[in-house]
């Protein structure tokens, strides 16, 4: 594969949600195929992925991007306490702390799409169906 630059799962979908045709954002997304983007597209647009957390934003302090502790990809390790059956042996209440403490360890754009994934609300421009024929995998 070419030397591709890496970037933000926010900034990927921001350049897939820009493309007018299918084909386009298919082939975006192809391109920049990684654990991290499969997982947030799987978590927002599998519905077999049912989480374990409250609907609506925790109270989280945001970070600021130029002093993130950690990645996505490292704090996506910790998405299975948040969806059954894993996410049913955590206490509730340590459940929403580990999701508060992967929020705040991550660029505050990617945290607003893990909350946007929690809660299910599609990213816009980007239907199931572009998910489904870049990844066929990750969707029913």
């Amino acid at each position: 594969m070419a030397n591709k630059v890496n970037l933000y799962v926010h900034e990927i979908l921001n350049k897939v949600s820009a493309k007018n045709k299918k084909a386009d954002k298919i082939q975006l997304l192809k391109e920049h195929e990684s654990f991290e983007l499969k997982t947030i597209l799987q978590g927002t647009y599998n519905p077999n992925v049912k989480f374990l957390l409250p609907e609506g934003d925790p109270p989280y302090t945001p970070n600021e991007p130029q002093s993130i502790p950690s990645t996505l990809g490292k704090q996506l390790k910790k998405m299975l306490y948040f969806v059954a059956p894993k996410g049913n042996d955590v206490n509730k209440i340590k459940r929403e702390t580990i999701f508060i403490g992967l929020l705040e360890a991550i660029h505050p754009e990617d945290a607003k799409l893990i909350l946007q994934m929690k809660d299910k609300k599609p990213f816009k421009g980007i239907s199931s169906a572009v998910v489904k024929e870049a990844f066929p995998n990750i969707l029913p």
